[in-house]
């Protein structure tokens, strides 16, 4: 087996959340994506996101489009809010931004959270032990959906199933000050749970 015919399942599903983001048809992005043998084959041209014609641009961190074929994270009163997470300011430094923590984003820290988002997968594995939980969905594969303070690094005890649909963690919530990737929130030790 050939690694483009390993990658086809993600490769195609790439193309499918491209040609929704576009607006297009699952057949109609294939035939219009480059390198395809369909008709047009490498004529289709994608718009930016902050481009006429595009998407709207967000609205500041969280902000979930209306136009998303994916529904916004229902309310849950068991999980921490993202707008308690992201509710932030930051100091710029010489070589980096630090977050400045609220005493409620303190109070996070080193204890047991449960938390709701959308997953951005690190790899290609059906089942993610290392991924992004975000606040709002990804409207592009290349594009991350928000600031650090709307996302989370997950470091699973046991793989979570990746999906478009949002997942709650539990595990143990740290805010952190000087992180080398530049991320202000990581949970260690976590599962999946309803």
């Amino acid at each position: 087996m050939t690694l483009q015919s390993r990658n086809r399942p993600f490769i195609a599903a790439a193309m499918t959340a491209v040609a929704l983001v576009a607006g297009m048809s699952g057949a109609n992005a294939w035939a219009q994506a480059p390198g395809s043998s369909g008709a047009g084959a490498g004529t289709a041209t994608l718009s930016s996101p902050l481009a006429g014609g595009g998407l709207p641009a967000g609205e500041g961190a969280g902000f979930h489009s209306p136009q998303s074929p994916i529904k916004p994270l229902p309310q849950r009163s068991d999980v921490v809010a993202w707008s308690s997470l992201s509710n932030l300011t930051k100091k710029t430094l010489k070589t980096r931004i630090e977050p400045v923590f609220t005493a409620e984003q303190k109070a996070l820290d080193k204890t047991v959270q449960r938390v709701q988002g959308f997953m951005v997968p690190m790899d290609t594995k059906p089942g993610q032990k290392h991924f992004l939980l975000t606040s709002v969905p990804l409207t592009c594969a290349f594009c991350i959906p928000g600031g650090p303070e709307s996302m989370i690094e997950v470091k699973a005890s046991s793989p979570v199933r990746y999906s478009l649909e949002p997942v709650v963690v539990e595990g143990h919530f740290q805010t952190l000050t000087n992180d080398e990737y530049g991320l202000f929130y990581r949970m260690v030790g976590a599962r999946q749970v309803q």
